[in-house]
């Protein structure tokens, strides 16, 4: 605080110019109570005014010159108002965890992202067999997804060599390995390289263990690894994780049962929202938490895995795999993906994921969450704003215990509001 007392800062100067302003003009006011003569009144008054905004333009062009933005009070206001969101976890992997979060930071600091470590193919798969870390990727895209940062900073970590012995890596993968071999443990290196990035949130492998995800198929094939059971053509019968009694991190439980909100998915059913759940304690903690509990279904099936599921077949497997009462509602997309594109995923044997309820199922909720180009994903924007409207509307203790907080929410939430409906949901 004494280098604020330092000369050549051209703060204290101006800074004293609004103090002499507002003391003039107390006296003005004053001078008018004791019923002085108008003239010094008005003339006492008026200098005041003109120091309070004098000194007042000067402090803030002194305040942008040094930061390189006038940006600055309406960044400070809005960081402190994500850091008093709401405490959401988002359970899940591959490309649609991502998704998630990028949408949420924009309403929120108070994210965890509880990531499966269950990968074993590409860049992933081979530094955790080389160095015997955790497989990187799904956290790198993560932290990238929550980083507050520079494009460029977000480009060198999804940087991907594509020649030489470092061919296949990505530069984010490599660098979280240098910075495990650096700061001595996995979890470390997160939190060094979370501050690199200025990630909005904290990101966590759902486990520690060296674990290996396997599955039976329909044919009674048993096999190993994420990669192969992801490109696998037949449905899965059963999945369980090697070793069955993974330890997961204490922060990724305790956030959980300290959440608003808990979201599952999207992604991959079998190797990426599954695997995280079957991390006992984790699938435990989702079923004690008072947080409300929203599974995101994927836009489309995934063919052979998921081929022909309804969103009623994808909670149905995660029930028949981890045991009911995770899940409160779901939120499924009913916004038409064009003939063109639809044309070109049913000949992959992809087709979209259907809005059905069911007799004594959780609350479905459709709305239209898609960004539909080359690929069908879901918009980040519309994701957050759908999943922050459920939890306005759901859990209304949240905004009785935040009312500032809610209303500044409920205002960001208006601000470009995608258009929202709740289509027909044919029974089933």
């Amino acid at each position: 605080m004494w280098r604020m007392l330092l000369p050549g800062l051209k703060l204290k100067r101006y800074a004293a110019l609004v103090a002499v302003g507002f003391m003039a003009i107390g006296m003005g006011v004053g001078r008018w109570i004791d019923h002085q003569p108008f003239g010094p009144v008005a003339l006492l008054g008026g200098l005041g005014l003109v120091a309070v905004i004098v000194g007042a333009a000067k402090l803030w062009g002194s305040v942008t010159e040094v930061l390189g933005s006038d940006r600055w009070a309406g960044l400070l206001y809005s960081r402190r108002q994500l850091a008093r969101g709401p405490k959401i976890v988002a359970l899940g992997g591959g490309t649609g965890l991502p998704v998630v979060l990028r949408g949420l930071k924009q309403f929120t600091a108070n994210l965890t992202a509880v990531v499966t470590v269950a990968d074993d193919g590409g860049s992933s798969g081979r530094l955790r067999g080389a160095l015997g870390m955790l497989p990187p990727g799904d956290i790198r895209n993560c932290l990238v997804a929550l980083a507050d940062t520079e494009p460029l900073m977000e480009d060198l970590f999804q940087l991907r060599f594509d020649q030489g012995e470092l061919a296949g890596h990505s530069f984010g993968n490599l660098f979280l390995a240098a910075m495990e071999k650096t700061a001595g443990d996995f979890v470390t290196a997160l939190r060094e390289s979370s501050r690199v990035l200025a990630v909005r949130g904290t990101v966590l492998p759902a486990t520690l263990d060296r674990v290996t995800l396997m599955a039976r198929l329909e044919d009674g094939t048993e096999i190993a690894g994420e990669s192969a059971i992801g490109h696998s053509r037949q449905r899965i019968q059963k999945i369980w994780m090697d070793p069955p009694d993974a330890t997961p991190l204490a922060e990724a439980v305790s956030a959980i049962m300290h959440a608003d909100m808990v979201v599952l998915g999207p992604g991959s059913l079998y190797t990426s929202v599954i695997p995280n759940l079957l991390v006992r304690p984790i699938a435990d903690a989702i079923r004690a938490t008072g947080a409300l509990r929203v599974y995101v279904a994927n836009v489309m099936t995934q063919p052979g895995e998921t081929a022909h599921f309804s969103v009623r077949d994808h909670v149905r497997a995660i029930e028949e795999q981890v045991g009911p009462g995770l899940i409160d509602v779901v939120l499924v997309n009913n916004q038409p993906v064009s003939g063109d594109v639809l044309a070109r995923y049913q000949r992959e044997g992809a087709e979209p994921v259907l809005p059905t309820r069911w007799e004594g199922g959780p609350q479905i909720i459709a709305e239209p969450l898609v960004d539909v180009g080359a690929v069908v994903r879901h918009d980040p924007d519309k994701l957050a704003r759908a999943l922050l409207r459920l939890l306005i509307r759901n859990r209304p203790g949240w905004a009785s215990k935040h009312p500032f907080d809610s209303l500044w929410l409920e205002a960001r939430l208006r601000e470009r509001r995608s258009k929202s409906w709740l289509g027909p949901i044919p029974a089933k």
